[in-house]
Parts: structure tokens; sequence; C-alpha cells
């Protein structure tokens, strides 16, 4: 049994109620064979069995007080996966759905994505199940200062820096800030995706949603063409699909859909972004409120978006595991030429396998999403400095970073011959480039 293969089986063994985590594990360590084979050093210092336990797992409890005066509780965690090449640095996730399983999957991923981005950063995730949908601002606020209260004791600039994800955003990370400042009596870049007026950077809220479509710009330019006429669907109606919707927009594709839990709209005239920005972001309706008016618009329940439209360019950006085998084989049908991520692992091993396979150009989410960890630590870089760089320095910054990871994913692809259906294979190409990258620190820094 090859090393990789082995190391997978005891995971499987060891961990059978955290399927998120052996998906994310499994996809890399099935991928990244040909780099083990190339260096057996590895498997001598055990190097696999290291990279995927967590360096340290907080989980602790998060009692608040509601508007009623009732006491609730929820679960609050930290994983600290791995400092080879920097400070921990991942989001916290606010959301129901929040487990120890979903966490480590994600600090998983992060290690490999922080890696691309060439920056010096290692992987962490955290977040709760507390859920800030439909609860008042006293409420976030005082959930978020207990749950700041216990964080603090783990992170800091050099040491942890935390980011917003699922359920945190700009509101989240004020509260968590200044509970943080009030608790340490420092002021220091702890946290990231600040508001602008007390260490925030310009165009982090753009980009993730921009460096996804950076890179997909990218993959079109291999086949010959760009985003000029194409039409795209877009999943989701947060931060990474608004962004990405407005860069595919301004780069001369029609984005046709947009979701959020409950169902999805399908605009044939093309998404008006200002009306979905309305619902979403001001409002915080639902989706289903732009087919009221739009009357080109059709609103569809649930699940399917993928089966439902024939378009050029797939970017889901809603959760893991929305696009399956039945979305594959739809989009390969309807003859869609790039499939690239922006959320996290929103592909099931089954339909990234059958996208692959039948020669559509992907790309995983840990190089195509890394568009806001990678502004995420230009922003430590910013605070470090106590500087504030222009949205056009940050936002050429972001796109060479994006270039520079399609090279990587591209070229690690080419270097050990990796194709699948006529295509590169850019997710062992990704995931041999962020892991040699990791594997060479951890080896140089010793049994640690």
């Amino acid at each position: 049994m090859k090393y990789g293969e082995r190391v997978l089986e005891e995971l499987k063994k060891n961990h059978p109620g955290e399927p998120e985590f052996i998906q994310a594990a499994t996809e890399v360590l099935e991928t990244i064979q040909p780099a083990l084979d190339a260096h057996p050093e590895y498997e001598a210092a055990s190097l696999l069995e290291r990279i995927v336990e967590p360096e340290r797992v907080v989980m602790f409890r998060v009692p608040w007080v509601d508007d009623n005066g009732k006491v609730q509780v929820n679960r609050g965690y930290r994983v600290q996966f791995n400092s080879a090449i920097g400070p921990y640095k991942g989001g916290l996730r606010l959301h129901p759905t929040v487990n120890l399983g979903v966490i480590k999957f994600l600090g998983f991923e992060q290690i490999f994505k922080n890696s691309l981005t060439t920056l010096p950063i290692g992987g962490g995730k955290g977040g709760s199940d507390f859920d800030p949908k439909g609860k008042s601002d006293m409420e976030v606020m005082r959930f978020c200062q207990s749950f700041m209260t216990e964080l603090s004791r783990h992170i800091g600039a050099d040491t942890d820096v935390p980011a917003g994800d699922i359920g945190t955003g700009a509101r989240e990370i004020g509260f968590m800030f200044g509970q943080y400042k009030r608790l340490k009596n420092v002021y220091e870049g702890v946290l990231t995706g600040k508001g602008l007026t007390w260490g925030g950077s310009l165009a982090r809220t753009e980009a993730t949603g921009y460096g996804l479509v950076y890179i997909a710009a990218e993959m079109l330019k291999e086949l010959g063409t760009s985003f000029e006429g194409k039409t795209v669907a877009i999943s989701g109606a947060g931060n990474v699909a608004i962004y990405a919707c407005q860069k595919v927009q301004q780069l001369g594709g029609k984005v046709i859909t947009m979701s959020d839990s409950n169902g999805f709209v399908i605009d044939e005239n093309g998404i008006d972004l200002p009306a979905v920005q309305e619902i979403k972001e001001v409002k915080r309706g639902r989706i289903k409120e732009y087919a009221d008016t739009h009357p080109s618009a059709k609103y569809y329940e649930g699940a399917g978006l993928w089966q439902k439209v024939k378009v050029d360019v797939a970017l889901p950006c809603a959760t893991q595991n929305e696009l399956l085998i039945d979305d594959a084989k739809a989009l390969v049908a309807n003859g869609t030429l790039v499939v690239a991520e922006g959320a996290n692992m929103p592909t099931t091993l089954e339909a990234t396998q059958y996208l692959q396979e039948n020669g559509v150009y992907f790309m995983p989410g840990k190089a195509s999403n890394a568009g806001g960890v990678a502004t995420s630590a230009l922003e430590m870089s910013q605070n470090s400095q106590r500087l504030s760089w222009t949205f056009e320095e940050v936002d050429a910054k972001l796109h060479g970073i994006m270039v520079s990871i399609y090279n990587a994913a591209t070229s690690a692809a080419k270097q050990y011959n990796l194709t699948k259906g006529g295509k590169l294979d850019l997710v062992a190409g990704a995931n041999i480039a962020g892991f040699m990258k990791v594997a060479e620190a951890m080896m140089q820094q010793g049994i640690c």
C-alpha cells in the first residue's frame, strides 16, 4: 500500500464521525502521491501523519444572554492546524452546522490554500454553532464578546490571526476586536476583515470573489478565450458570490443565476447586481424577493441550480458539497468549459472526478478562493507597518497572487505529467504545489 493510502486508511479508522474532514484529506492524499514517491524521506519522517493532525484543538462553551434575559450556550472551536510557514490564519464560521469535523476540514484545506498564496501564513480555522441570523445586534454583540473572552487566550498578531467566514461579517469582527482590545489592552492586527477606519484593508470585501474570477480568467485564457460574451452561473448570494458577479460583469460576462439556502433565481437577461445587494446586504432578505421585482427572472425552491442552466462557466460560491454528481453530468452535457470553486469544497469528490474526466477545466477551492485569505495577509502586513494601501494597490497585488497560484498549480501538474480528460489536472497540481512548501518547511524544522 502506498504511503498516502496507508495514512488515509488510518485516518478513516480514527475519525469515523468527521466526514467533511475525511473528504478533504482524501482529495489531498490521493493526489499528492507523485510528490511522495519523489521524496521517500517524507515517509521516514512520518510527515503525513503529522500534517493530518492539528497542532492544537481548542473547544469551549460560549454562554451569553438573549434579549429576553435567557441564558444561551453555544460551543466554540479553534483548530490551529499547521504553523510551519507562519502564524495560524483562517476564518471564524458562525453557523448551526458547525462542528469539530467541519472546522477540521476547513482548517486542513486552509494549510494548502495559505501556502499557495506564497505569503507566510499557516493554516487554522474556528467558529461556533451560533446562528447570527434573526438575532439582534445586541444579542450578536453579547455572543461575540463571550466567544472572544475565551478565544483571546489562544490568538495574537504573531500566533493566530482569525478572519471572517460564513456568518462572520464586519459587525461580528468589530464586536470581537473590541472585546480582544478590552481584554488584552493592546491594539494589534489580531483579526482581519476589520473596518476601514480601524485597520481594515481596502479591497478585502471584494477579494475572494475578485480572486476567483481572476483565476477563472487565467483558465479561460489557457483555453484560448475570455469572459467576454460568456454566460456564467454563480451559486450563493453572499460576499463571495456578489463580488464574483461584479467582476464577471466588468470583464464582459453575463451572470444568470444566484441563490441562497432556500432556493435560486435564474435571470436570462443577466443578474441585476445592485438589486441583489439591496436584498442581501441592506434588507438581509431572501433571494426569492429578486423575482418579485424582475419579471425576466424565475425563482426555484430548493437545490438543482446547476441542472437548470446552460452556461460556459460555473462558479459554485455557496457551501460545501452543493455540486453533486447529477449536477456535474448536467454541466458536462450542457458544454460547460470551466468550473472554479468559490466556496470551500463545494463539489463532491465524485462530481469533481466526473467533471475532470469529461474535459471540464476544474480549479479546486484551495486555489481559486484563496483571494480572501491572501488579502487578509496583506491586511496583516499593513497593520504591522501602520500603513494603508489604496484599493488599486491591493487589487493589483491580489491579481498577481491569483496568477501566481494558477501558475504554481499548472507547473506542478506539468512537472508530474498530471492530466485528466485532456486537460491539466489542477486539483493534483494545486495540492502538490501547496503541500511541497509546507512539507519542506516541516522537514527543515525537525520533528515537532
